[in-house]
């Protein structure tokens, strides 16, 4: 980065230091403790998205009470202990903020509980879907206490305006950031920024997990504005400066992949390029990683096979120096992908068996933190798609079924995803039957994901189901599919 990025500027409010968690880490590094922390999690069946910049934030008190995914996990770790042993504080000293604000001050957003001038908002930022994302759900992995330093771009953007998620669909987020707040000069970014930067990409990622990109999208633009607008103000450090961009760089790729998923694929190229554009800038390369590994998987679903392998190579060199096995083992995916669309199958078996070796060596510390929905349920899943752009359906669905039962019931998209691919390849495979049940269980996840590349797979399913209508199950599965309100 250059130096222009970086100015003086007031310190940040001291925070009290969590001197007991800081022992507790003893001589691990950051990064070393983070992945205990992840290891530990997966013994208890609990899914946290921990990093040395988590552990960081724990260490400065910036975090003065974990949630309840990442209590459970540190009291696995420290068995005997409490939070307090740990040196949290209590968590209802950290949850009474909010009720005491209630009546005094400015209110958050319109509809919202008021707050004091130097109140933070409650559990539920930075996008609080108020009916979706109790702060008590066990799987709700994301700490949300920041402080109160963010800038008025941050706090717009991230912070919702009062739309909730429904019960049984996803509504507007509120991510709309004001235009006049927008416009407005603010002060240079500070490390409380940055911090908000990565829990909105991680916030991003979590809802589309849980329903897909067709309700996020429209509304995903505004934070990534609001991103580039602390870019353009500058930094307190270089350290924050580089977080920064790479932030900006993450939640570009996110936007697009909103865009990809739900068929705006000129949209996600443009968001794509962007990150790519900020990786090379600032000589990121798990970023630049990323951002060709999504620009393969576009150009794949574009129908730019050709692309697909060079992006995915592109991302493989990149990727090279990071040492991720499991990263490696993803991009030999997205190559293998191009290669079926090629219809070269000698090339897609061999980018297939690479990536099978490569996944074989497990998970570690260098695998990037987006890579949480990496796992045998992708990986099934991926060889199903290669197996089926290749019109191989007896293959493909056998992967296909394989993905669907394997996936952790978290990721209720890629559930609704699997089983749509299960779906499409049992139908064009001559089992009609077996297609319509499959295509049924899709129909009762719609309710809770939203995307529009599930119902174009859906929609395909069903022409080629509609000579089969007198099979068991089949003008059941026809007759619901045509019900179904059109994606907007």
């Amino acid at each position: 980065m250059a130096s222009s990025t970086v100015t003086s500027a007031q310190p940040d409010r001291p925070q009290q230091p969590n001197l007991a968690f800081r022992q507790l880490r003893g001589r691990r590094s950051p990064a070393e403790f983070a992945a205990a922390v992840r290891r530990a999690a997966r013994e208890i069946g609990e899914q946290v998205s921990c990093d040395a910049r988590y552990v960081g934030r724990v260490e400065a008190g910036e975090i003065r009470c974990p949630n309840y995914a990442y209590e459970r996990v540190f009291l696995h770790m420290f068995p005997g202990r409490t939070l307090t042993d740990l040196g949290f504080a209590p968590r209802s000293s950290v949850r009474g903020r909010r009720t005491r604000a209630a009546g005094e001050g400015l209110a958050a957003h319109p509809g919202g509980p008021p707050l004091t001038g130097g109140e933070t908002e409650g559990p539920g930022e930075p996008y609080d879907t108020h009916d979706t994302f109790d702060p008590q759900d066990p799987h709700h992995p994301y700490d949300t206490h920041h402080n109160d330093e963010e800038s008025d771009v941050l706090r717009r953007a991230f912070m919702t305006g009062g739309a909730t998620v429904a019960a049984v669909s996803l509504g507007p987020l509120g991510l709309a950031l004001d235009a006049a707040a927008a416009q407005r000069p603010v002060r240079r970014a500070g490390t409380s920024d940055a911090g908000a930067l990565e829990e909105a990409v991680r916030r991003i990622r979590l809802l589309d997990d849980r329903h897909g990109a067709d309700g996020l999208y429209r509304r995903a633009a505004a934070p990534l504005r609001a991103a580039y607008a602390l870019l353009d103000a500058g930094a307190t450090r270089q350290a924050t400066a580089d977080r920064l961009y790479s932030g900006a760089g993450e939640l570009a790729i996110s936007v697009g992949w909103l865009a990809h998923d739900s068929g705006r694929f000129d949209d996600a190229r443009s968001h794509y390029a962007e990150a790519l554009a900020t990786a090379r800038m600032t000589g990121d390369p798990g970023l630049e990683a990323h951002a060709f590994c999504n620009t393969a998987f576009l150009a794949r679903d574009a129908g730019r096979p050709r692309e697909a392998v060079r992006a995915a190579q592109a991302a493989q060199r990149a990727a090279r120096p990071l040492g991720s096995s499991r990263l490696a083992s993803l991009l030999a995916l997205r190559e293998a992908g191009g290669w079926a669309g090629l219809a070269d199958r000698v090339g897609c078996e061999q980018a297939l068996t690479r990536a099978q070796t490569l996944f074989e060596r497990g998970p570690s510390d260098a695998d990037p933190e987006w890579m949480s929905f990496y796992g045998e349920a992708e990986l099934e899943a991926l060889e199903a798609q290669c197996w089926s752009t290749l019109g191989d359906w007896p293959r493909a669905a056998r992967h296909a079924r394989r993905a669907a039962e394997l996936q952790d019931p978290h990721f209720t998209r890629n559930i609704a995803l699997y089983s749509a691919e299960l779906a499409d390849d049992l139908a064009r495979g001559g089992r009609p039957d077996e297609a319509a049940a499959a295509g049924m269980r899709v129909l009762d996840l719609l309710d809770e994901v939203q995307s529009s590349r599930i119902h174009t797979m859906l929609a395909g399913t069903a022409r080629v189901l509609l000579p089969h209508r007198r099979a068991s199950g089949v003008s059941t599965f026809l007759e619901r599919h045509a019900s179904l309100p059109r994606p907007t």
